[in-house]
Protein backbone atom coordinates (compact mmCIF):
# COMPACT_ATOMS: atom_id res chain seq x y z
CA UNK A 1 0.00 0.00 0.00
CA UNK A 2 1.35 3.22 -0.93
CA UNK A 3 1.45 6.23 1.30
CA UNK A 4 1.17 9.84 0.01
CA UNK A 5 2.67 12.16 1.75
CA UNK A 6 1.69 16.14 1.38
CA UNK A 7 3.96 18.36 1.33
CA UNK A 8 4.15 22.55 0.80
CA UNK A 9 5.63 23.14 -1.64
CA UNK A 10 8.43 25.39 -1.38
CA UNK A 11 7.55 29.57 -1.55
CA UNK A 12 8.78 30.87 -4.22
CA UNK A 13 11.51 33.48 -3.57
CA UNK A 14 9.33 36.68 -3.60
CA UNK A 15 10.40 39.18 -6.08
CA UNK A 16 12.37 42.51 -4.74
CA UNK A 17 10.27 45.14 -3.22
CA UNK A 18 10.42 47.96 -5.85
CA UNK A 19 7.09 49.86 -4.84
CA UNK A 20 7.97 49.49 -1.06
CA UNK A 21 11.47 50.97 -1.98
CA UNK A 22 9.67 53.77 -4.25
CA UNK A 23 7.86 54.59 -1.37
CA UNK A 24 10.37 54.73 1.27
CA UNK A 25 12.12 57.44 -1.28
CA UNK A 26 9.42 58.91 -1.74
CA UNK A 27 8.87 59.52 1.78
CA UNK A 28 11.95 60.56 2.29
CA UNK A 29 12.06 62.64 -0.12
CA UNK A 30 8.99 64.30 1.32
CA UNK A 31 10.05 64.58 4.31
CA UNK A 32 12.99 66.23 3.42
CA UNK A 33 10.65 69.21 1.10
CA UNK A 34 8.61 69.74 4.52
CA UNK A 35 11.50 70.16 6.48
CA UNK A 36 13.33 72.35 3.88
CA UNK A 37 9.99 74.52 3.51
CA UNK A 38 9.55 74.40 7.03
CA UNK A 39 13.06 76.19 7.83
CA UNK A 40 11.84 78.54 5.01
CA UNK A 41 8.54 79.41 6.60
CA UNK A 42 10.77 79.94 10.11
CA UNK A 43 13.22 82.08 7.92
CA UNK A 44 10.83 83.81 6.28
CA UNK A 45 8.54 84.72 9.95
CA UNK A 46 11.89 85.99 11.20
CA UNK A 47 12.62 88.46 8.35
CA UNK A 48 8.42 89.39 8.46
CA UNK A 49 8.99 90.11 12.44
CA UNK A 50 12.18 92.28 11.59
CA UNK A 51 10.36 93.96 8.57
CA UNK A 52 7.11 94.96 10.37
CA UNK A 53 6.20 95.78 13.64
CA UNK A 54 2.59 95.31 15.44
CA UNK A 55 1.64 98.46 14.68
CA UNK A 56 2.28 97.76 10.79
CA UNK A 57 0.76 94.39 11.29
CA UNK A 58 -2.69 95.72 12.76
CA UNK A 59 -2.93 98.97 11.21
CA UNK A 60 -3.36 99.64 7.60
CA UNK A 61 -2.42 103.49 6.68
CA UNK A 62 -4.86 104.73 3.80
CA UNK A 63 -4.21 108.60 3.88
CA UNK A 64 -1.27 110.27 5.26
CA UNK A 65 -2.16 113.06 7.20
CA UNK A 66 -0.83 116.61 7.54
CA UNK A 67 0.88 116.26 11.18
CA UNK A 68 1.09 119.89 12.18
CA UNK A 69 -1.49 121.19 14.93
CA UNK A 70 -4.31 123.49 14.48
CA UNK A 71 -4.66 124.93 18.03
CA UNK A 72 -1.59 124.56 19.59
CA UNK A 73 -0.84 126.27 22.60
CA UNK A 74 2.55 126.92 24.78
CA UNK A 75 3.34 127.70 28.24
CA UNK A 76 6.47 129.19 29.15
CA UNK A 77 7.13 128.83 32.83
CA UNK A 78 5.87 125.35 34.70
CA UNK A 79 5.65 126.64 37.74
CA UNK A 80 2.42 126.57 39.94
CA UNK A 81 0.83 129.33 37.84
CA UNK A 82 1.97 127.76 34.14
CA UNK A 83 0.25 123.99 35.15
CA UNK A 84 -2.73 125.63 36.64
CA UNK A 85 -3.09 127.73 32.99
CA UNK A 86 -1.90 124.01 31.89
CA UNK A 87 -4.84 121.82 33.52
CA UNK A 88 -7.67 124.45 32.98
CA UNK A 89 -6.69 124.53 29.28
CA UNK A 90 -6.77 120.67 29.11
CA UNK A 91 -9.84 120.19 30.73
CA UNK A 92 -11.80 122.45 28.39
CA UNK A 93 -10.53 121.03 25.43
CA UNK A 94 -8.75 124.12 24.05
CA UNK A 95 -5.86 122.87 22.36
CA UNK A 96 -4.72 119.50 20.41
CA UNK A 97 -1.10 119.83 21.12
CA UNK A 98 0.13 121.44 24.23
CA UNK A 99 4.01 122.64 24.77
CA UNK A 100 5.75 123.18 28.19
CA UNK A 101 8.72 124.91 28.16
CA UNK A 102 10.92 125.76 31.33
CA UNK A 103 14.82 125.98 32.43
CA UNK A 104 14.38 123.21 35.25
CA UNK A 105 14.80 120.11 33.27
CA UNK A 106 13.55 117.07 35.46
CA UNK A 107 10.57 118.88 36.86
CA UNK A 108 9.93 119.69 33.21
CA UNK A 109 9.62 116.03 32.36
CA UNK A 110 7.78 115.04 35.40
CA UNK A 111 5.08 117.71 34.65
CA UNK A 112 4.89 116.32 31.43
CA UNK A 113 4.35 112.64 31.80
CA UNK A 114 1.94 113.30 34.73
CA UNK A 115 -0.25 115.04 32.15
CA UNK A 116 0.75 112.44 29.68
CA UNK A 117 -0.62 109.85 32.06
CA UNK A 118 -3.98 111.86 32.51
CA UNK A 119 -4.85 111.81 28.87
CA UNK A 120 -6.75 109.47 29.29
CA UNK A 121 -9.94 111.74 30.99
CA UNK A 122 -9.48 115.15 28.53
CA UNK A 123 -9.20 115.45 24.52
CA UNK A 124 -5.71 116.88 23.67
CA UNK A 125 -4.19 114.03 21.91
CA UNK A 126 -0.18 115.21 22.18
CA UNK A 127 1.90 116.98 24.96
CA UNK A 128 5.46 117.90 24.24
CA UNK A 129 8.02 119.62 26.59
CA UNK A 130 11.48 121.04 26.15
CA UNK A 131 14.08 123.88 27.75
CA UNK A 132 14.76 125.01 24.14
CA UNK A 133 12.18 127.20 22.56
CA UNK A 134 11.84 125.11 19.53
CA UNK A 135 9.22 123.28 20.73
CA UNK A 136 6.88 126.15 20.97
CA UNK A 137 7.28 125.84 16.98
CA UNK A 138 3.11 127.01 15.05
CA UNK A 139 1.51 127.96 18.05
CA UNK A 140 -1.86 130.20 17.99
CA UNK A 141 -1.33 131.50 21.45
CA UNK A 142 1.82 131.57 23.87
CA UNK A 143 1.55 131.83 27.74
CA UNK A 144 4.12 133.58 29.33
CA UNK A 145 4.25 132.89 32.93
CA UNK A 146 7.68 132.58 33.70
CA UNK A 147 9.14 134.77 35.90
CA UNK A 148 10.68 135.18 39.72
CA UNK A 149 7.67 134.33 41.94
CA UNK A 150 6.39 137.16 44.17
CA UNK A 151 7.02 137.01 47.79
CA UNK A 152 5.10 137.64 51.03
CA UNK A 153 4.72 141.44 51.53
CA UNK A 154 6.04 142.19 48.30
CA UNK A 155 4.10 144.22 45.43
CA UNK A 156 4.11 143.46 42.24
CA UNK A 157 6.04 146.18 41.03
CA UNK A 158 8.81 145.43 42.97
CA UNK A 159 9.12 142.37 40.41
CA UNK A 160 9.97 144.17 37.60
CA UNK A 161 13.18 144.21 36.56
CA UNK A 162 14.04 140.65 37.92
CA UNK A 163 11.25 139.53 35.36
CA UNK A 164 12.21 141.79 32.71
CA UNK A 165 15.88 140.35 32.67
CA UNK A 166 14.20 136.87 32.19
CA UNK A 167 11.93 138.17 28.98
CA UNK A 168 14.85 139.54 27.36
CA UNK A 169 15.76 135.92 27.38
CA UNK A 170 12.49 134.02 26.11
CA UNK A 171 10.79 136.46 23.77
CA UNK A 172 12.32 137.03 21.12
CA UNK A 173 13.12 132.87 20.14
CA UNK A 174 9.93 132.43 20.52
CA UNK A 175 8.42 135.06 18.52
CA UNK A 176 11.08 133.43 16.28
CA UNK A 177 9.36 130.03 16.59
CA UNK A 178 6.18 131.46 15.94
CA UNK A 179 5.78 134.75 14.26
CA UNK A 180 1.97 134.81 13.76
CA UNK A 181 1.47 133.54 17.36
CA UNK A 182 -1.00 135.88 19.97
CA UNK A 183 1.12 136.27 22.83
CA UNK A 184 -0.43 136.14 26.38
CA UNK A 185 1.75 137.49 29.23
CA UNK A 186 0.55 136.19 32.87
CA UNK A 187 3.69 137.27 34.76
CA UNK A 188 3.46 140.36 37.27
CA UNK A 189 3.56 143.12 37.18
CA UNK A 190 1.64 142.35 34.36
CA UNK A 191 1.10 145.52 32.84
CA UNK A 192 4.84 146.33 32.69
CA UNK A 193 5.94 143.57 31.85
CA UNK A 194 3.05 143.11 28.60
CA UNK A 195 5.19 146.26 27.47
CA UNK A 196 8.19 145.29 27.49
CA UNK A 197 7.00 142.11 25.88
CA UNK A 198 5.36 143.75 22.79
CA UNK A 199 8.81 145.64 22.71
CA UNK A 200 10.78 143.06 22.32
CA UNK A 201 8.36 140.75 20.01
CA UNK A 202 7.99 143.65 17.33
CA UNK A 203 4.34 142.59 17.15
CA UNK A 204 1.56 144.60 16.85
CA UNK A 205 -0.38 145.86 19.74
CA UNK A 206 -3.67 143.63 19.34
CA UNK A 207 -1.50 140.41 19.42
CA UNK A 208 0.67 141.36 22.79
CA UNK A 209 -2.64 140.74 25.51
CA UNK A 210 -2.07 141.01 29.22
CA UNK A 211 -4.12 138.66 31.54
CA UNK A 212 -4.48 142.06 33.33
CA UNK A 213 -7.76 142.50 36.05
CA UNK A 214 -9.64 139.74 34.28
CA UNK A 215 -9.06 138.00 37.51
CA UNK A 216 -9.39 141.02 39.04
CA UNK A 217 -13.14 141.61 37.93
CA UNK A 218 -13.08 137.89 38.41
CA UNK A 219 -12.86 138.84 42.01
CA UNK A 220 -15.06 141.83 42.80
CA UNK A 221 -18.12 139.76 41.09
CA UNK A 222 -17.27 137.03 43.60
CA UNK A 223 -17.44 139.10 46.60
CA UNK A 224 -20.11 141.49 45.26
CA UNK A 225 -22.44 138.49 44.60
CA UNK A 226 -21.38 137.21 48.11
CA UNK A 227 -22.73 140.21 49.51
CA UNK A 228 -25.98 140.05 47.70
CA UNK A 229 -26.21 136.44 47.33
CA UNK A 230 -26.54 136.18 43.65
CA UNK A 231 -24.41 134.00 41.44
CA UNK A 232 -21.18 136.08 40.20
CA UNK A 233 -22.30 135.35 36.36
CA UNK A 234 -25.10 137.65 37.24
CA UNK A 235 -23.31 140.12 39.01
CA UNK A 236 -21.63 142.08 36.67
CA UNK A 237 -19.26 144.84 37.34
CA UNK A 238 -15.54 145.78 35.98
CA UNK A 239 -12.02 146.12 37.85
CA UNK A 240 -9.92 148.16 35.61
CA UNK A 241 -6.29 150.02 35.40
CA UNK A 242 -3.43 148.20 37.11
CA UNK A 243 -3.35 144.84 37.95
CA UNK A 244 -2.62 145.58 41.42
CA UNK A 245 -2.87 147.71 44.31
CA UNK A 246 -4.03 151.37 42.18
CA UNK A 247 -6.38 149.51 40.18
CA UNK A 248 -10.09 151.15 39.78
CA UNK A 249 -13.05 149.93 40.37
CA UNK A 250 -16.07 151.07 38.02
CA UNK A 251 -18.78 151.50 40.72
CA UNK A 252 -21.00 153.26 38.40
CA UNK A 253 -21.11 150.15 36.09
CA UNK A 254 -21.97 147.50 38.78
CA UNK A 255 -25.34 146.25 38.18
CA UNK A 256 -27.76 142.90 38.76
CA UNK A 257 -29.95 142.31 35.93
CA UNK A 258 -29.49 146.16 34.60
CA UNK A 259 -30.66 147.62 37.69
CA UNK A 260 -27.24 149.95 38.77
CA UNK A 261 -26.20 149.53 42.04
CA UNK A 262 -25.22 153.40 41.95
CA UNK A 263 -28.60 154.18 41.42
CA UNK A 264 -30.13 152.46 44.19
CA UNK A 265 -26.90 153.79 47.03
CA UNK A 266 -25.55 157.14 45.18
CA UNK A 267 -22.78 156.60 47.66
CA UNK A 268 -22.06 153.02 46.68
CA UNK A 269 -18.19 152.53 46.85
CA UNK A 270 -17.11 155.69 48.33
CA UNK A 271 -16.06 157.31 52.14
CA UNK A 272 -19.61 158.40 53.01
CA UNK A 273 -21.34 154.78 52.09
CA UNK A 274 -22.81 153.47 55.27
CA UNK A 275 -22.78 150.13 53.47
CA UNK A 276 -19.27 150.41 53.34
CA UNK A 277 -19.31 148.82 49.87
CA UNK A 278 -15.83 150.55 49.57
CA UNK A 279 -13.89 147.82 51.61
CA UNK A 280 -15.17 145.50 48.43
CA UNK A 281 -12.36 146.15 46.79
CA UNK A 282 -10.17 146.84 49.07
CA UNK A 283 -10.60 142.78 49.34
CA UNK A 284 -9.91 142.29 45.42
CA UNK A 285 -6.86 144.23 45.93
CA UNK A 286 -5.58 142.65 49.08
CA UNK A 287 -6.65 138.76 48.10
CA UNK A 288 -3.54 137.97 46.04
CA UNK A 289 -1.60 139.01 49.17
CA UNK A 290 -3.76 136.91 51.60
CA UNK A 291 -3.49 133.61 49.38
CA UNK A 292 0.27 134.01 49.00
CA UNK A 293 0.39 134.42 52.59
CA UNK A 294 -1.91 131.42 53.31
CA UNK A 295 -0.37 128.72 50.74
CA UNK A 296 2.61 130.15 49.35
CA UNK A 297 1.47 131.47 46.17
CA UNK A 298 -1.85 131.49 43.88
CA UNK A 299 -2.13 129.71 41.00
CA UNK A 300 -5.79 128.15 40.45
CA UNK A 301 -7.96 131.40 40.30
CA UNK A 302 -5.40 132.83 37.48
CA UNK A 303 -5.06 129.35 35.99
CA UNK A 304 -8.95 129.22 35.27
CA UNK A 305 -8.99 133.28 34.35
CA UNK A 306 -6.39 132.45 31.65
CA UNK A 307 -8.44 129.45 30.54
CA UNK A 308 -11.03 131.69 29.45
CA UNK A 309 -8.93 134.21 27.51
CA UNK A 310 -7.78 130.98 25.33
CA UNK A 311 -11.09 129.68 24.57
CA UNK A 312 -12.80 133.61 23.69
CA UNK A 313 -9.58 133.57 20.81
CA UNK A 314 -9.21 129.89 20.02
CA UNK A 315 -13.12 129.94 19.30
CA UNK A 316 -13.24 133.42 18.11
CA UNK A 317 -16.22 134.60 20.59
CA UNK A 318 -15.68 138.13 20.46
CA UNK A 319 -16.77 138.08 24.33
CA UNK A 320 -15.65 141.58 26.61
CA UNK A 321 -12.83 141.02 28.81
CA UNK A 322 -11.34 143.34 30.81
CA UNK A 323 -7.29 142.82 29.63
CA UNK A 324 -4.14 145.16 29.80
CA UNK A 325 -3.42 146.71 26.39
CA UNK A 326 -1.87 150.03 25.04
CA UNK A 327 -4.21 153.36 26.14
CA UNK A 328 -1.98 156.10 25.15
CA UNK A 329 -4.64 158.95 23.69
CA UNK A 330 -7.53 157.52 25.89
CA UNK A 331 -8.92 158.72 28.89
CA UNK A 332 -6.31 161.75 28.97
CA UNK A 333 -3.50 159.03 29.20
CA UNK A 334 -0.29 160.51 27.15
CA UNK A 335 2.26 157.57 28.00
CA UNK A 336 2.94 154.26 26.57
CA UNK A 337 1.31 151.97 29.14
CA UNK A 338 -0.74 148.88 29.10
CA UNK A 339 -3.60 148.92 31.50
CA UNK A 340 -6.71 147.13 31.25
CA UNK A 341 -10.03 147.92 29.83
CA UNK A 342 -12.84 146.07 28.51
CA UNK A 343 -11.74 144.83 25.13
CA UNK A 344 -13.48 142.60 22.53
CA UNK A 345 -11.29 139.39 21.90
CA UNK A 346 -11.35 137.42 18.92
CA UNK A 347 -8.64 135.14 17.13
CA UNK A 348 -6.81 137.70 15.74
CA UNK A 349 -6.34 138.74 19.57
CA UNK A 350 -7.98 142.57 20.66
CA UNK A 351 -9.89 143.69 17.74
CA UNK A 352 -11.88 146.31 19.70
CA UNK A 353 -11.71 148.48 23.07
CA UNK A 354 -14.92 149.33 24.43
CA UNK A 355 -15.34 152.74 25.46
CA UNK A 356 -16.29 153.13 29.27
CA UNK A 357 -18.57 155.98 30.49
CA UNK A 358 -16.48 157.12 33.33
CA UNK A 359 -16.85 159.16 36.45
CA UNK A 360 -14.23 162.23 36.97
CA UNK A 361 -13.25 160.22 39.66
CA UNK A 362 -12.98 157.24 38.03
CA UNK A 363 -10.82 158.91 35.60
CA UNK A 364 -9.17 160.20 38.17
CA UNK A 365 -7.95 157.14 39.35
CA UNK A 366 -7.31 155.51 36.58
CA UNK A 367 -4.82 158.39 34.83
CA UNK A 368 -3.28 157.83 38.60
CA UNK A 369 -3.02 153.96 37.86
CA UNK A 370 -1.32 154.88 34.89
CA UNK A 371 0.97 157.87 36.31
CA UNK A 372 2.33 154.87 38.96
CA UNK A 373 3.31 152.22 36.26
CA UNK A 374 4.95 154.86 33.56
CA UNK A 375 7.39 155.82 36.73
CA UNK A 376 8.53 152.63 36.77
CA UNK A 377 8.64 152.16 33.19
CA UNK A 378 10.20 154.75 31.91
CA UNK A 379 13.40 153.68 34.02
CA UNK A 380 14.10 149.92 32.79
CA UNK A 381 16.50 148.62 31.30
CA UNK A 382 15.94 146.45 28.10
Amino acid sequence: MRLWIHRHPPKPKRAPQRNSQLEETANTRLWGILRVNKRKRDVSRKKISKMASVKEMLIENIVKEESSPQNKVTIVGCGAVGMACAISILLKGLTDELALIDVMEDKLKGEMMDLQHGSLFFSTPKIISGKDSRVSVNSKIIIITAGARQQEGESRLELVQRNVNILKIIIPDIVKNSPNCKLLVVSNPVDILTYVTWKLSGLPQNRVIGSGTNLDSARFRFLIGSRLGVNPTSCHGWIIGEHGDSSVPVWSGVNIAGVSLKNLQPTLGTDEDSENWKTVHRQVVESAYEVIKLKGYTSWAIGLSVADLVRTMMNNLRRVHPVSTMIKGLYGINEEVFLSVPCILGYIGITDMVKLNLSSEEEQHLKKSADTLWNIQKDLQF
